[in-house]
């Protein structure tokens, strides 16, 4: 399993918008990808309602981990996803 922790600057956190796009580059991808916060609540990031009941918000600090499949280009591909959208 390859992961990284990732600080989320977006004034919105993961709203709707980004939440589908991440769930569109998640789906694109070999591994499984999972998003969870710092109290340990996780989702799949494939699965929309699942990131959206999380209510990541600006300053908080979320672990991705990849895991299956290609996990080196997977979590290359998350972490600049990540600091493209958010």
């Amino acid at each position: 399993m390859k992961q990284f922790t990732y600080t989320i600057t977006d004034p919105s956190g993961i709203h709707a918008r980004p939440a589908g796009l991440l769930v569109k580059a998640a789906k694109a991808l070999d591994s499984t990808i999972t998003i969870a916060r710092e109290d340990g609540k996780s989702a799949p990031a494939t699965k929309l309602m699942a990131i959206m009941g999380l209510v990541i918000k600006q300053g908080m600090t979320v672990t991705i981990s990849a895991e299956g499949g290609d996990e080196d280009a997977s979590i290359a591909a998350m972490e600049q996803f990540f600091k493209e959208n958010l």
